[in-house]
Parts: structure tokens; sequence; C-alpha cells
């Protein structure tokens, strides 16, 4: 049984209904999410969550206001007021000051054009750039640089006084969408269709940042990237090709954009399309661990396997619209949201092992691309053998928002924020957890009332 805790808490209205796929009855067993957090103050939709530390996050969107919690109590801790436009990127960033002692700081940017750096401990604004030709959609921290990024009409590079210290000269109307850090004072970043790779040197005489390869090979454009480890990238695009990329030497080392063909999906009732609605294919959301990719492609979520370059499990329709983000929990579970409003749990696990049946070799031709021979079908055959196969269960379905669901962050045993387009941030609780908690504190208030009656 779901518990709302705050009396700020509204019933969510208009919920969408569960998916006709993927349902889960009341008792979900395997969901620890059993109480909830209401925390109100938005005026508009919440797009941003960003951890601050083990027990407080920020929360930004639309209204411009970006509102300090604290995750275990729910707490608004600072309301920060100063931009005059919706937010479209914030981030967090660790400086230290004279005295060594590391300040807790955010960076938000905003449509006004302006990027704003705020104390987190004191809620204060300590400084404001207003210097922006164009709207900057993303923020990157290079902390190993003690500088910062801002991507937009162009790349440009400050440092924690917020002083310029290089740009790039105007890239495209479009701007940068996304950017990551790379090896050997690189960053890979996003603009359009391509991967444009930059450098960043330092020089006695100044900074300067040089554009050093563009990727062309997505078909359209690139609304995904993340950092697997040192050596390797990823990006997702809005047709559904997923590129896996060398850090080092920018070479393509594995693609895969089939992850709409039904043939790939033993979980799903057989469809007869004509076409594909690129909101269908499109790969909303990337984020991986050492082993895997986890792939929000339209309204399903795919576990693709970096050494074997394929994916291992799937369910094609996890939402019943378009999942906005994907997060790997511990215990082999993941999370996913979506616009439908829902927030759900998924565990990975082994399928029983069937007797394996003849299948086409290759990459492309495992699933169902050309026609291969009898000796190709027995190599297969062998491979499969050899091979785990895996599936995605539903375990948990958290119903609290009244609209799409943007963002969440994971905050292990304090358990779980979501952010969404009813202007809502939630808390979602352990119940078990909570529920100790209060005896525990219920046991030590009793023990101090007795004691005070026992001196008397």
């Amino acid at each position: 049984m779901l518990r709302w805790l705050i009396g700020g808490g509204r019933e969510p209205q208009g919920l969408a209904e569960k998916s006709s796929v993927q349902t889960i009855g009341e008792e979900q067993i395997q969901n620890p999410y059993t109480e909830l957090l209401v925390l109100k103050g938005h005026q508009d939709i919440v797009r941003f969550l960003v951890q601050i530390d083990d027990c407080r996050f920020a929360s930004a969107g639309d209204d411009g206001i970006i509102f300090l919690w604290n995750a275990q109590t729910g707490e608004k801790l600072f309301e920060l007021h100063g931009h005059a436009h919706k937010i479209t990127a914030i981030a967090p960033f660790y400086s230290s000051d004279a005295s060594g002692e590391n300040n807790q700081l955010i960076l938000t940017a905003s449509a006004d054009r302006t990027v704003i750096v705020w104390d987190c401990s004191s809620g204060k604004q300590i400084q404001k750039v207003s210097c922006f030709h164009s709207t900057v959609k993303c923020l990157t921290v290079l902390q190993r640089l003690d500088v910062w990024l801002s991507g937009g009409s162009d790349l440009c590079v400050w440092n924690r006084k917020l002083d310029l210290l290089c740009k790039t000269s105007h890239l495209t109307d479009a701007g940068i969408s996304a950017l990551v850090e790379l090896p050997k004072n690189c960053v890979a970043a996003a603009v359009g269709k391509e991967l444009i790779i930059f450098r960043l040197i330092d020089r006695p005489e100044g900074w300067n940042v040089l554009e050093v390869k563009r990727l062309v090979d997505h078909q359209d454009n690139i609304l995904s990237l993340v950092s697997v480890n040192d050596l390797t990238f990823v990006t997702g695009s809005h047709v559904g090709e997923l590129i896996v990329w060398d850090a080092f030497d920018w070479t393509k080392q594995a693609s895969e954009c089939n992850f709409w063909d039904s043939s790939l999906h033993t979980d799903a009732q057989p469809e007869i399309k004509l076409s594909q609605s690129p909101n269908e294919t499109s790969v909303q959301h990337l984020t991986s661990d050492e082993e895997c990719v986890f792939a929000a492609v339209g309204k399903g979520i795919y576990v693709y396997s970096l050494q074997m370059k394929r994916v291992i499990a799937c369910q094609k329709t996890a939402h019943d619209s378009s999942v906005l983000h994907i997060a790997k929990l511990p215990n082999r579970q993941l999370i996913s949201c979506s616009e439908d409003g829902s927030v759900r749990i998924w565990e990975l696990r082994e399928k029983q092992q069937l007797p394996a049946e003849p299948v086409p070799t290759g990459f492309f031709n495992m699933w169902g691309f050309g026609r291969a021979n009898k000796q190709a079908n027995q190599a297969a055959k062998k491979t499969q053998e050899n091979t785990t196969m895996y599936f995605l269960e539903l375990v948990g379905d958290l119903i609290g928002h009244s609209s799409a669901v943007q963002m969440f962050l994971y905050f292990g045993e304090l358990g779980l924020a979501t952010c969404s387009a009813d202007h809502l941030v939630i808390l979602w609780k352990d119940g078990e957890r909570e529920s100790r908690l209060r005896s525990v504190t219920l046991f030590q208030k009793l023990a101090q009332n007795g004691g005070s009656q026992l001196k008397f």
C-alpha cells in the first residue's frame, strides 16, 4: 500500500493507465518504495535533478527557480532566484578556496542566456555570466583541469573564477546539445548529426580549444551521449542508431540500429507496421556500467552488451509512451521513467536455456538479414549454446506523478527522487526502513520521557 506522507502532497490526477503489455499487481514484493514525500514549490515543468552530496540535491525547470532539498527529510533548504527564463542545464561544481576547503557549488544555465554559480551551503549567488550569444544547452565540469565548459552555438572554456579562457568560433545555430569528457584533454560535442572532437590546450600564453575531428556516421540528430569508461563512449540518435566509439582514436567500434525490429523481441506480440514513427525509434537516453549500455529507445528499454556487441535483453513496450530516462540500480536492477507519468523498476534475469535452433550467423544476420548456409547455422548453434540469454522482468511500478516524469536520482537507502511536468518532485522511500526509523525514534523518546520521570 502506497502512503503519502507530506500534507502538502496532492492526489495525482489523470494518472496514465498501466501498460497493456507489462503490468504488475498490487503485491510488489521486490518494490521497496511504498512511501513517498511530495515536494512542492515549482510552478512549471521540473526537468532537472542534480545530486550535490549524499543527502542533498537540486531541482530546476521551466519556472527558472532552483530548489535545494534534503533527500532524507524532504526539507526545502534553499529557493534560488536569479534567472528570468527556464533552466536549460545544471551541473555540480566542486571548487577549492585559498584555505584548501572544498566548496560545493552548482552551475545553472538559462534561456535568458546567462549562467549563474550558486553556493550550496548558503544558497547565495556567487557570480553571473551574461556574455553568451545564444542559450547554453549543456554544462560540463572537467574537474581534473579545474575548468568548466558551456555548450551553445559555440564551446566556451571557463575557470572557477568564471574567467573566459577560450572559445570556438560560431559552430551552428542548432548549437551543442551534449558534451562528454574524453582522454588526452579532449571532449566530444554533439552538434546535430555530427560528433565534433575538441582538444583543450593549456599553454603559458593562455588556453586554446582546437577542433581535431568530425565524425559523421550518424544519419540523424544525436540525442544522447555517455562515457562508459576511459576507453569507450557511446552515442544514440533520433532514428535509433547506437554507436560505440573508441575514446582515444575516435573510431567506431560497434553499432546497433535494429532496436525496433520485431524479430528481436520474444516478449512482444507480433505487429504489422508499414513504417516506424521517429519517436518509436529515438534513443532518448543512455547510461552505462563497465559491461553494458542501457538504452531508452522509444517506449522500450534495451541492454546492449559491450563485450558481445549485441542486445542481450529488452522490453520493447516498457511504458505506454516514450522513455525519457534510464539508470542502473544495484542487484541487477534498472529503473525507467516515461512521458506516461510512470516510474518502473526492472530486474535483469537469466533465461532458462532451451535447446538451440539453427540461426543465421553474423551481427546483422542474427537479426534476420540475409541467408546463411548449413555450416554457418551449425556454428551459430554452438555459439548460442554457449551464450547466456537474459530478460527484463517488471518488479515495481511507481505511480505518483500525473504527467511526464523527466528524470530521477537514486540515493541508495535514502530512496529515489523523481521530477515531472506536473510541477512536483517526489521522494520515494523504502517503507520498511522508514517504519523502523520511526520505531527507533519513538522508543528513544519514550526512554527519554521515562528517564525524566524516574529523576523526579
